[in-house]
């Protein structure tokens, strides 16, 4: 009997099925430098790196010692892989005596003068990103900047979309088709996502310095200094994260993008009472952009957005409402301390295989109560996901955690089988972009990896590090310093290619030319800029 998901997959013509392998995808990667004694990095990013402002593969997140790799666009898992490896090369090579942290929990730390606020240099636009980091720090402190994790970004070509559209009988136009749908899998994303948190939280433990003066639920698991909660998969994405009173207070929508942009620019408009009280300024100094509840959109923190490059000078929420949807980024992705480039191809296929089912699977728009089950199924799993017969939340009662992800990836795995049958007849026409290609099976391989975890709950990242850290009498900050240690060094001995090297150098020399032509560009003082900018 064929079921729902069948019945629309056999609706996609070849040609439909066969744009899938032109999906784009990208990877944003931080990672905290840390010093040979697992300490957060004191010094500047290094310049023989580039501009953090204006180079745009290497740069700097929340904090100075948060680094983030980014990734060109690409339409093949190799090059995508390629891309990271690359980058990882260059800068694991001019790290001297630090490492990149591979863990999403952070190295020590010594308190919040000891995270450093990144600095972007002093045009205008280096200026607006250092005071709003300053007002995060202002608003949650700077602990919080200290965890990284990884985004994964996807967009599916026009042609498809076309294909789709007269799949669903859909006549509006084809930017407005597409905002709609990537709304429809975000929707999705959002009932499924708790599977994520299971199958790739690397996170289950972090060390007390991260939590000094934190009232937290934690339990000590050594004598030397680890807390952890015994089946949690993800503590990055639970309440020691990202997480506030005052964005606890939105109730922002995703149901569709006039929806989610009103309600984010009411956030971004809408003055707090404890910000208030702070000001924008402090003994003649910006620590805030504004006294509203959000800075900016960037400061909402989310497992999904929906996005839209915007143009120079252009907020992203504008470019949004102007040009609708362009891609989605996925952020609930935990650094693997084990893979050297904290994600897998077969993790990337999967995700793959995930997202375009959450977009052709029925989605409905998510209740208020709907959404409440669905937050509460997200947070059981960050914090217990691996406790015995744990079960969630569905609409027809609780269930088991496993029952429902073995459901969950059949479904997926009919997706799957799309991928993998595309590519054995492009390799079969010699039309394959990569090697990739000419595996045809790699898709099921990583839907098979994940079905295993489900059955093994042992085979999870999150439980392998704490089996590991027992085992070896290891602490936090002992498994994932050894980790990226050993990482930076078998990155420098594959890391010979010298046109890498070159492409770097030339990048940085660039990124810094950049950064003096938007100062020269600057014709305003920098208060009128930043009230231009938040208009």
């Amino acid at each position: 009997m064929i079921n729902a998901l069948e019945a629309r997959l056999e609706l996609l013509s070849e040609s439909a099925q066969r744009e899938l392998l032109n999906i784009s995808r990208g990877i944003e990667k931080e990672g905290l430098r840390a010093d040979s004694s697992h300490f957060i990095s004191q010094t500047n990013h290094p310049e023989v790196l580039g501009h953090t402002l204006t180079h745009s593969q290497i740069t700097t997140d929340y904090s100075e010692a948060l680094m983030e790799l980014i990734t060109p666009v690409s339409q093949t898992v190799d090059q995508l892989m390629k891309d990271l490896s690359d980058v990882h090369c260059f800068v694991q090579s001019h790290l001297g005596e630090e490492v990149l942290w591979s863990g999403s929990m952070p190295c020590k730390i010594d308190g919040n003068d000891s995270i450093r606020i990144a600095e972007f240099g002093d045009s205008n636009l280096g200026k607006l990103k250092h005071v709003y980091r300053k007002g995060l720090d202002a608003r949650y402190g700077r602990i919080m900047q200290s965890i990284a994790g990884l985004h994964y970004n996807f967009s599916l070509p026009d042609a498809f979309w076309k294909e789709w559209q007269v799949v669903k009988g859909d006549t509006q136009p084809l930017q407005d088709f597409k905002s709609e749908q990537y709304f429809s899998l975000i929707r999705n994303f959002r009932r499924h996502s708790w599977l994520l948190m299971y199958l790739f939280g690397a996170s289950p433990a972090a060390d007390q310095s991260f939590l000094a003066g934190m009232r937290h639920p934690l339990q000590p698991f050594d004598d030397k200094g680890t807390w952890y909660l015994p089946y949690a998969t993800s503590l990055r994405m639970g309440d020691l994260g990202y997480h506030s009173n005052a964005q606890s207070s939105l109730a922002i929508c995703f149901n569709s993008l006039s929806n989610f942009t009103h309600t984010l620019e009411e956030a971004i408009h809408k003055p707090y009472p404890a910000y208030e009280v702070m000001g924008t300024q402090k003994d003649g100094e910006y620590i805030q952009l504004n006294t509203n509840i959000l800075q900016i959109e960037n400061e909402y923190y989310s497992a999904i957005r929906p996005k839209r490059n915007a143009e120079s000078g252009e907020k992203p929420i504008h470019a949004l409402k102007q040009r609708g949807v362009e891609y989605i980024e996925v952020r609930c992705l935990d650094l693997n301390p084990y893979l050297p480039l904290g994600i897998s191809d077969q993790q990337v296929r999967f995700m793959d295989a995930f997202l375009v089912y959450c977009l052709v699977a029925d989605s409905p728009v998510v209740s208020e109560k709907e959404c409440q089950a669905l937050d509460w199924n997200f947070e059981t799993v960050v914090n217990r996901g691996r406790e015995p017969g744990l079960k969630l939340k569905t609409p027809a009662g609780e269930a088991p955690l496993k029952d429902l992800g073995l459901a969950l990836l059949d479904e997926i795995g009919r997706v799957a089988a799309i991928f993998d049958d595309m590519h054995c007849k492009a390799a079969d026409a010699g039309k394959a972009k990569s090697d990739d290609a000419l595996a045809n099976n790699r898709y099921h391989g990583a839907i098979e990896e994940q079905r295993s975890k489900l059955v093994q709950p042992e085979l999870t990242p999150s439980a392998s590090i704490l089996s590991v850290m027992k085992s070896e009498s290891l602490s936090w900050l002992e498994i994932v310093g050894e980790l990226s240690f050993k990482h930076q060094q078998l990155s420098k001995q594959h890391c010979n290619d010298e046109s890498i090297h070159e492409k770097y150098h030339v990048m940085a020399k660039e990124s810094f030319l950049k950064e003096q032509q938007l100062k020269d560009a600057d014709v305003s003082k920098f208060s009128e800029y930043m009230t231009q900018y938040l208009s």
